[in-house]
């Protein structure tokens, strides 16, 4: 189905519920959020020109004005390119480029530093916090939308990841994609209904604000957290404010609530569950949830090219796995999630039997299109309908998934994927660095920390490296730590050996 006439139908159906909000503010209804979305997609149609199909980047940070761009988009049949607002002006600049986007939506600061930054794209540019956009109806009167009906197969969200190169690729997301995605959250891991909330603490640049089609579906509110980030005491509040709320949330966050609840001795009544995903949940770090909690934590696993969730285990069932002490459950990421056929496969693509690591192979209706503008990456991921998503894992023989490694050595941090490559292109700028290699690093708070080893020229210290990081990449992908060795392991090849850094930085902790 596609997304724009998802919309108008539960606008149509669910005119009275509440719709939107920010912070405990009266939200706006269904029937409320439908003329101003009509309103908006009018304007990007009419006033900036944009035709069926084209990209429309949204580079801010969590706000009402960010679920109403999503859905004036897709009214508008345009597709949505979303942009994590902590990353650098430069690195927005390649994906407003490579998505070739007619548009970016921002805000404040941010814009800003996006149109001052030399060398920024010929796009338009459109600040949500500006009149027009609060104000749609002073310029476009009637919010009635000229030509066709959308089809399901359109793109409607083309989402930026890296892969081993660290250049970000284009994942091609349609209607029928995030339709499906919605679909299979209903049945596996949380039945929405309209007394439902969804709160937004995460990014809405990623699967937090895909989630919101699931509640729009079944006319479910969406609440936006007054930072529009994450704080412990903000949503501590938020969850005594609203019942049945539920939240997607990085490990980072629902560890620190965790903390935050047991050192305050609170309560909160108004959660339906933690869906915690985007990172490593480790089994200590569970059983620490569910003591605080009760059953009210679900697993996922996932990733950006099948949104978003290939396996999941539900708060019922973790809650079990934990009274009965089952360590097997506990170390797993759940099972394939309804509408999902898993594969483990070897190097020539043969299946694996149980208990055996290889590739995971991911079949089902919310399979990416392709990479955009990248059709060489697709053809290597894309084969025979399967998703080879370059994890490692094994299924046992029970069907649960277990994963073993990262075959791209992504590090996932608070949440956050960071690519070792960029972040030693970095680095390399500063001439007192010979060599580096950048690794993850477990750790209890953010999953994993960006750890450098670096080989030096000359005499250096971690304030300098960290400054040429600031001036190349998004603060959050720069290294907490620095370890300084002579020299890099290698093969014969010339590759660095990353797992025996991985052992060093072990060692040394």
């Amino acid at each position: 189905m596609h997304l724009g006439n998802l919309f108008l139908r539960s606008v149509s159906l669910y005119g009275g519920r509440p719709a939107l909000a920010c912070g405990d503010e009266p939200p706006v209804s269904y029937a409320g959020l439908g003329l101003r979305v009509q309103a908006l997609a009018q304007l990007l149609r009419i006033e900036y020109g944009l035709n069926p199909g084209d990209r429309v980047c949204l580079a801010m940070k969590n706000s009402t004005a960010y679920a109403e761009a999503m859905w004036a988009c897709w009214l508008a049949r345009l597709c949505v390119v979303p942009v994590n607002s902590k990353l650098h002006p430069r690195e927005v600049h390649y994906i407003l480029e490579d998505a070739q986007a007619r548009l970016c939506l921002s805000q404040g600061e941010f814009l800003a530093q996006l149109r001052q930054v030399e060398g920024a794209p010929a796009v338009a540019w459109l600040d949500v916090d500006d009149a027009v956009w609060r104000h749609p109806a002073q310029a476009v009167p009637d919010p009635v939308l000229p030509g066709q009906a959308g089809q399901a197969q359109e793109l409607a969200w083309l989402f930026y990841t890296s892969g081993t190169t660290g250049r970000p690729k284009g994942v091609m997301l349609s209607h029928a994609n995030l339709s499906a995605m919605a679909l299979n959250f209903h049945a596996d891991m949380l039945s929405i209904g309209h007394e439902d909330v969804l709160i937004h603490v995460a990014p809405m640049s990623h699967g937090s604000g895909l989630y919101g089609i699931a509640y729009v579906m079944r006319g479910g509110l969406q609440v936006v957290s007054p930072s529009g980030g994450f704080d412990e005491a903000e949503l501590a509040g938020l969850l005594q404010t609203y019942s049945r709320a539920s939240l997607f949330a990085a490990p980072t966050i629902i560890n620190r609530m965790t903390r935050h609840v047991r050192d305050k001795g609170l309560a909160l009544p108004g959660l339906r569950a933690f869906l915690v995903g985007g990172a490593p949940f480790y089994a200590e770090d569970i059983r620490q949830a569910v003591a605080a909690f009760g059953p009210r934590v679900a697993q996922m696993y996932g990733q950006g090219e099948t949104p978003m969730t290939i396996s999941a285990l539900g708060a019922e069932a973790l809650a079990q796995a934990v009274a009965r002490q089952d360590s097997e459950t506990l170390a797993s990421v759940g099972y394939a999630q309804t509408g999902v056929d898993l594969r483990i496969v070897d190097a020539a693509g043969c299946d694996v039997p149980p208990g055996e690591p290889g590739e995971i192979v991911v079949y089902g209706d919310t399979v990416m299109q392709g990479y955009w503008r990248n059709p060489a990456a697709t053809q290597r991921t894309l084969i025979d309908g399967g998703l080879y998503t370059g994890d490692i894992g094994c299924l046992d023989a029970l069907g649960r998934l277990h994963l073993k490694d990262r075959s791209k050595d992504v590090i996932i941090s608070g949440g956050s994927n960071i690519y070792p490559r960029e972040v030693e292109d970095a680095l390399l700028q500063h001439p007192a660095v010979r060599e580096v290699a950048v690794i993850g690093v477990p750790d209890a708070d953010w999953g994993e920390i960006v750890t450098a080893v670096v080989v030096r020229a000359e005499p250096v210290v971690e304030a300098d490296l960290d400054r040429v990081c600031n001036a190349q990449i998004a603060r959050f992908k720069r290294p907490k730590r620095y370890l300084w060795v002579e020299e890099l392991p290698k093969n014969p090849t010339g590759k660095v050996l990353k797992p025996a850094l991985r052992e060093l930085a072990a060692r040394l902790s």
